[in-house]
C-alpha cells in the first residue's frame, strides 16, 4: 500500500488476550444489579462500546443513574479483578516495533474510556511505539459507528486511504468501512474468518501477521 501513512490499532483482542475478562466483568456487574446478562450473549458484543452493550443486552441508557452504576462497577471489576492479569498476543511488541521502524504512525482506535485505555496500552509491551491515541472520550458514538476510527485519523493527520486499521471483531470492521478505511482482521479476540469478512486481509494473530509480514498490505518495498 504505497500511500500508507497511518495504523491504527485495536487494543483488546487484538494486541491483549482481554476479551473474555471484559465479559466476564459486564457479566458480574449486570448480576450485581439484578440482571441476568448469559456470558455468550455479552461476549458477541465485546468491541461495541458499553453504551451499546448496556442497551442491548438489559435496554438500560448509559446515561441513566442504573446504567453509569453498572459500567462504573464493570470498570471496577475488571480493574481490580481481570487486568492485573492480563498478557498481549505473542509477538505483540514485535510487530508494533516493525511497523513503528517502517515509519508507519501507530494510532490506538479503541472503545475503551481514556483511563482504561492507558492501562490496557500498558499490558502491550510497546506503548512506546505510539504516536496518538483515540478512545471512548473522543468519540460521540462508540463502534461499530466510525467516530472513533474518524478521530484517531484526525490525531493520525491523514486521510482515509492513507491508513489501515487492525482489528479483531466485527465491529471494527464495520466501523473501518463506514470511515473509509481498509481494515485488517485478527481472528484471535474470538470471531471466525467469515465473522470479518470485508477485512482487506485477515490473519490468526500478530504472530501470523507478522511471519507474513512481506506479503502483507503494511510491507512497502524500498
Amino acid at each position: 500500500m504505497a500511500g500508507l501513512k497511518a495504523v491504527l490499532l485495536d487494543i483488546d483482542g487484538t494486541l491483549i488476550d482481554s476479551n473474555d475478562a471484559h465479559a466476564a466483568a459486564w457479566v458480574e456487574a449486570f448480576r450485581g444489579a439484578g440482571h441476568d446478562a448469559p456470558f455468550d450473549k455479552v461476549r458477541w458484543l465485546i468491541g461495541k462500546g458499553g453504551d451499546k452493550l448496556l442497551a442491548e443486552v438489559a435496554g438500560i441508557s448509559s446515561d441513566s443513574p442504573k446504567g453509569e452504576a453498572i459500567s462504573e462497577r464493570r470498570a471496577q471489576i475488571f480493574r481490580e479483578k481481570y487486568l492485573p492479569n492480563l498478557k498481549p498476543f505473542p509477538r505483540v511488541r514485535e510487530l508494533l516495533e516493525r511497523l513503528h521502524r517502517e515509519r508507519h504512525r501507530l494510532v490506538v482506535a479503541t472503545s475503551a474510556p481514556k483511563g482504561e485505555m492507558s492501562a490496557l496500552l500498558a499490558r502491550t509491551g510497546g506503548a512506546e511505539f505510539f504516536h496518538h491515541a483515540a478512545s471512548a472520550d473522543d468519540a460521540e458514538q462508540s463502534k461499530p459507528d466510525p467516530d472513533i476510527v474518524n478521530a484517531a485519523l484526525r490525531k493520525a493527520g491523514c486521510q482515509p486511504d492513507e491508513a489501515l486499521i487492525i482489528g479483531d471483531t466485527p465491529y471494527d470492521i464495520e466501523a473501518a468501512g463506514a470511515a473509509g478505511v481498509g481494515a485488517i482482521g485478527l481472528c484471535c479476540g474470538g470471531w471466525s474468518r467469515g465473522e470479518l469478512r470485508g477485512a482487506v486481509a485477515i490473519y490468526e494473530n500478530a504472530a501470523d501477521l507478522l511471519a507474513r509480514y512481506e506479503t502483507s498490505p503494511f510491507f512497502t518495498r524500498r
